[in-house]
């Protein structure tokens, strides 16, 4: 997976459209390999974007769990730590 992807299920607060739009747009550049598509190319990518956006807010929406929601800053700051240990020298 995307490592700009981020789990965006069972956190207080919930995700924005930002972060699905956000999430979207990373999947569609993965899938395409392209960061920026072509003018030719451009209406396909965003149109792709705007329905992987749909579908994943679609889907958030109806997912359950009996986890306590994550906190957003627990889980950055656990996300930091990982990283200045794989990327300490």
């Amino acid at each position: 997976m995307c490592r700009n992807i981020r789990t965006l299920h069972n956190f207080e607060p919930p995700a924005t459209s930002d972060e699905v739009q956000a999430a979207a747009l990373q999947y569609v550049r993965k899938v395409s390999g392209s960061t920026k598509p072509s003018k030719a190319n451009e209406e396909a990518f965003n149109h792709a974007v705007d329905e992987i956006a749909h579908i994943t807010q679609h889907l958030l929406e109806h997912l359950t769990t009996t986890a306590p929601p994550k906190d957003r800053e627990v889980e950055a700051a656990k996300a930091r730590a990982r990283a200045q240990a794989r990327y300490a020298s």
